[in-house]
Protein backbone atom coordinates (compact mmCIF):
# COMPACT_ATOMS: atom_id res chain seq x y z
CA UNK A 1 0.00 0.00 0.00
CA UNK A 2 0.91 3.74 -0.14
CA UNK A 3 2.95 5.93 2.47
CA UNK A 4 0.42 7.47 4.27
CA UNK A 5 1.79 10.87 4.34
CA UNK A 6 2.73 10.65 1.01
CA UNK A 7 2.70 14.64 -0.65
CA UNK A 8 0.92 14.12 -4.21
CA UNK A 9 1.52 16.69 -6.59
CA UNK A 10 -1.33 17.92 -9.46
CA UNK A 11 -1.07 20.73 -12.36
CA UNK A 12 -1.89 23.35 -9.78
CA UNK A 13 -1.60 22.46 -5.86
CA UNK A 14 0.22 20.13 -3.78
CA UNK A 15 -1.74 17.95 -1.52
CA UNK A 16 -2.20 14.86 0.90
CA UNK A 17 -6.02 14.28 1.31
CA UNK A 18 -7.13 11.09 2.64
CA UNK A 19 -10.49 9.28 3.52
CA UNK A 20 -11.93 6.10 5.28
CA UNK A 21 -14.94 4.52 3.61
CA UNK A 22 -16.88 2.15 5.23
CA UNK A 23 -19.77 0.68 3.36
CA UNK A 24 -22.02 -1.86 4.91
CA UNK A 25 -23.62 -4.41 3.33
CA UNK A 26 -27.50 -3.94 2.72
CA UNK A 27 -29.72 -4.94 6.11
CA UNK A 28 -26.20 -5.89 7.16
CA UNK A 29 -26.93 -9.09 6.02
CA UNK A 30 -23.12 -11.98 6.45
CA UNK A 31 -22.34 -11.86 2.81
CA UNK A 32 -18.54 -11.47 3.03
CA UNK A 33 -15.95 -14.60 3.29
CA UNK A 34 -12.27 -14.80 2.73
CA UNK A 35 -12.68 -15.49 -0.83
CA UNK A 36 -14.67 -12.43 -1.71
CA UNK A 37 -12.17 -10.10 0.22
CA UNK A 38 -9.36 -10.85 -2.53
CA UNK A 39 -11.05 -10.49 -5.85
CA UNK A 40 -13.04 -6.91 -3.60
CA UNK A 41 -9.96 -5.43 -3.18
CA UNK A 42 -8.80 -5.61 -6.78
CA UNK A 43 -12.00 -4.62 -7.82
CA UNK A 44 -11.92 -1.14 -6.00
CA UNK A 45 -7.77 -0.93 -6.55
CA UNK A 46 -9.31 -1.04 -10.79
CA UNK A 47 -12.24 1.50 -9.54
CA UNK A 48 -9.56 3.60 -7.64
CA UNK A 49 -7.31 3.50 -10.21
CA UNK A 50 -9.75 5.49 -12.63
CA UNK A 51 -10.57 8.21 -10.05
CA UNK A 52 -5.90 8.76 -9.60
CA UNK A 53 -6.74 7.25 -5.74
CA UNK A 54 -3.98 5.52 -4.09
CA UNK A 55 -4.82 2.73 -1.73
CA UNK A 56 -3.69 3.23 1.24
CA UNK A 57 -5.59 0.32 3.58
CA UNK A 58 -8.21 -1.98 2.78
CA UNK A 59 -9.94 -4.84 4.90
CA UNK A 60 -13.54 -5.85 5.72
CA UNK A 61 -15.35 -7.91 7.74
CA UNK A 62 -18.99 -10.00 7.20
CA UNK A 63 -20.95 -7.55 6.27
CA UNK A 64 -18.62 -4.29 5.99
CA UNK A 65 -15.98 -3.02 4.17
CA UNK A 66 -12.55 -0.56 5.28
CA UNK A 67 -11.16 1.39 2.42
CA UNK A 68 -8.15 4.33 3.45
CA UNK A 69 -7.14 5.93 -0.08
CA UNK A 70 -5.28 8.92 -0.91
CA UNK A 71 -7.58 10.92 -3.59
CA UNK A 72 -6.80 14.05 -5.37
CA UNK A 73 -8.88 17.39 -4.71
CA UNK A 74 -10.57 16.99 -8.07
CA UNK A 75 -12.47 13.88 -7.31
CA UNK A 76 -15.88 14.03 -5.33
CA UNK A 77 -15.89 11.94 -2.45
CA UNK A 78 -19.75 10.83 -3.29
CA UNK A 79 -18.53 10.22 -6.87
CA UNK A 80 -16.13 7.76 -5.75
CA UNK A 81 -18.24 6.21 -3.40
CA UNK A 82 -20.68 5.82 -6.24
CA UNK A 83 -18.41 4.10 -8.27
CA UNK A 84 -16.79 2.07 -5.78
CA UNK A 85 -20.41 1.00 -4.89
CA UNK A 86 -21.46 0.22 -8.20
CA UNK A 87 -18.99 -1.57 -9.75
CA UNK A 88 -18.14 -3.85 -6.84
CA UNK A 89 -21.74 -4.69 -6.64
CA UNK A 90 -22.14 -5.79 -10.30
CA UNK A 91 -18.75 -7.61 -10.35
CA UNK A 92 -19.13 -9.44 -7.47
CA UNK A 93 -22.69 -10.27 -8.77
CA UNK A 94 -20.62 -11.83 -11.70
CA UNK A 95 -18.39 -13.78 -9.94
CA UNK A 96 -19.52 -15.32 -7.30
CA UNK A 97 -23.18 -16.05 -8.74
CA UNK A 98 -24.04 -17.82 -5.15
CA UNK A 99 -24.36 -13.75 -4.01
CA UNK A 100 -27.30 -13.38 -5.74
CA UNK A 101 -29.66 -14.22 -2.71
CA UNK A 102 -28.13 -11.33 -0.71
CA UNK A 103 -29.03 -8.79 -2.99
CA UNK A 104 -32.91 -8.67 -2.20
CA UNK A 105 -35.68 -7.47 -4.29
CA UNK A 106 -33.60 -4.38 -5.09
CA UNK A 107 -30.65 -5.79 -6.45
CA UNK A 108 -28.18 -4.48 -4.16
CA UNK A 109 -24.85 -5.68 -1.97
CA UNK A 110 -24.29 -2.52 -0.45
CA UNK A 111 -26.95 -0.20 1.84
CA UNK A 112 -27.75 3.33 0.21
CA UNK A 113 -25.84 4.97 3.04
CA UNK A 114 -22.07 4.72 3.77
CA UNK A 115 -19.54 6.57 6.04
CA UNK A 116 -16.81 9.17 4.96
CA UNK A 117 -14.12 10.59 7.58
CA UNK A 118 -11.23 12.87 6.17
CA UNK A 119 -8.05 12.57 7.29
CA UNK A 120 -5.51 15.35 7.75
CA UNK A 121 -1.74 15.82 7.80
CA UNK A 122 -2.16 17.28 11.62
CA UNK A 123 -4.41 16.22 14.48
CA UNK A 124 -7.36 18.80 14.24
CA UNK A 125 -6.45 19.99 17.76
CA UNK A 126 -3.28 21.11 16.54
CA UNK A 127 -4.65 23.30 13.72
CA UNK A 128 -6.20 26.27 15.50
CA UNK A 129 -2.82 27.11 17.69
CA UNK A 130 -0.81 26.99 14.66
CA UNK A 131 -3.72 29.67 12.59
CA UNK A 132 -3.02 31.84 15.41
CA UNK A 133 0.31 31.57 15.77
CA UNK A 134 0.88 32.87 11.95
CA UNK A 135 2.08 36.51 11.01
CA UNK A 136 -0.20 38.92 10.51
CA UNK A 137 0.95 41.88 8.24
CA UNK A 138 1.24 44.93 10.12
Amino acid sequence: MTDIGRIRTARHCVFVRHAHLVFVTKCRHRVFTDRHLTPLEDITQAVRADFDTEPVDFNGEDNHLHLLVNFPPTVAPWKLVNSLKGVSSRRLRQQFPDLVHHYYRANRLWSGSYFASSLGAAPLTVLPGYIEQQNQPG
